[in-house]
């Protein structure tokens, strides 16, 4: 059984492996035809229909784009679509949200402190906000409410910031920022699926039969594609917050969430600008600086950590490593090796909250974490850091053997 514990850990690293390697995918090919779109040239020898052109050079060679607002007389044989990056980097996404905040909902997703939930009532709402989001969102967008660019851009911005609030109302900390993340890259990929993706269908349809494309399905593309451009750089801090407890474990978390959405728009728009050689609004960097200065602030007053139960109760999966024969010993060796980090006020000079938001104070806390100090501190040496606390061999086998007492419920020798 205590096998499994590091199956399911590979298996965690794989498919976040392949998280990371479609997103930067899908970021990639994304930034890049936003710049490319934006740098385009017009000038009077451009081909029938042409929009415009750009000279590039790259890895030793150079290359000569057109566009096309419609499309161009005749269709190329060979059309590439650019897809799979989107839905490869949203199921995999789906898949860590599967395997981390289901699978471990009583530990990551449900604080019995904000909502006192079910592991199922408490996935079914996870599942349903999303759902709801990407909903909610395409009515808006093809309401006469979404004509107007600015405005449209404006409500979805509030919008967030609710969905924001009432994510931590109903999660911990840490799934807060974290569905807030999923609910954006829901819709973006949403947008790509049921949106761009057909529409270009449709234009590619009407070609082949013969017929003049509605050039009406590459501006409802283009609106998707831009949200997906400025909501880009807040999902990728949101993805990676779960590292940081000073961004959702504090009392303002959700503010910050909000601040950060304002971060990505200031980023993208001096970048959008440049790309599009209509200025060099360097304003946006002190603005975003600013910003961050703020949220920095808002991350200590007051000092106040939320997102980890703080239920001194052993649950009924966790009392088999609590009431192993080692588990006295493994709690002495705990607080003196690890608890002075991992604390609500840390001892160690320079830790001002615990690390990832992990507390190992209470025979409840040891217990609920006891894989990750099976697999961190027992199995390999990556906790503490450098063995700063000069955690010896033997106690690494003492909790190697703790936790496989406890899962296979033989009694340690």
């Amino acid at each position: 059984m205590y096998e499994y514990a590091i199956a399911w850990d590979w298996v965690m690293f794989a498919v976040r492996w392949l998280h990371v390697i479609t997103a930067i995918a899908w970021i990639g090919s994304s930034f890049y035809f936003v710049a490319l779109d934006l740098g385009l040239k017009k000038h009077p020898d451009l081909p029938p229909g042409a929009h415009g052109e750009e000279w590039q050079v790259h890895g030793g060679g150079f290359y000569h784009i057109q566009k096309y607002l419609v499309a161009p007389a005749k269709m190329p044989e060979h059309l590439v679509w650019f897809k799979w990056e989107s839905y490869a980097t949203w199921l995999s996404g789906f898949g860590m949200l599967c395997l981390v905040y289901y699978a471990g909902a009583d530990l990551y997703l449900i604080d019995p402190n904000v909502l006192n939930v079910s592991k199922p009532v408490a996935i079914a709402i996870s599942l349903g906000s999303l759902a709801f989001g990407w909903i909610m969102y395409d009515l808006i967008c093809k309401s006469p409410f979404g004509n107007d660019n600015t405005r449209l851009m404006v409500a979805l911005y509030f919008i967030l910031v609710v969905v924001a609030w009432g994510y931590t109302q109903l999660f911990t900390g840490r799934a807060a920022f974290l569905h807030l993340g999923a609910f954006t890259a829901t819709i973006m990929s949403a947008n790509v699926f049921f949106i761009i993706m057909p529409n270009q269908r449709i234009v590619v349809a009407d070609l082949i039969a013969g017929r003049t494309p509605d050039p009406k399905y590459g501006k409802i593309a283009k609106q998707r594609s831009t949200h997906n451009n400025y909501l880009t750089l807040p999902v990728l801090f949101l993805m990676l917050s779960n590292h940081y407890p000073l961004a959702f474990g504090t009392e303002f978390n959700w503010i910050i969430a909000s601040l950060v959405f304002l971060m990505g728009v200031t980023i993208r728009h001096y970048f959008n600008t440049t790309h599009a050689g209509t200025g060099n609004p360097t304003w946006t960097w002190l603005a975003t600086a600013l910003l961050f200065v703020i949220i920095m602030w808002l991350s200590t007053v007051p000092k106040v950590l939320t997102g980890e139960t703080a239920d001194a109760t052993v649950s009924a999966t966790q009392q088999p490593f609590v009431t192993a024969e080692a588990f006295p010993k493994v709690r002495d060796t705990i607080a003196g090796r690890c608890a002075m980090c991992h604390a609500r006020e840390p001892g160690w000079e320079g830790i001002v909250t615990p690390p990832k938001g992990v507390m190992l104070e209470t025979d409840a806390q040891i217990a609920a974490h006891a894989r990750e100090i099976y697999l961190q501190a027992g199995r390999s040496h990556a906790m503490p850091p450098a063995n700063v606390t000069q955690v010896s061999d033997e106690e690494r086998k003492l909790f190697v053997a703790w936790y496989e007492s406890a899962v296979s419920g033989e009694k340690t020798q």
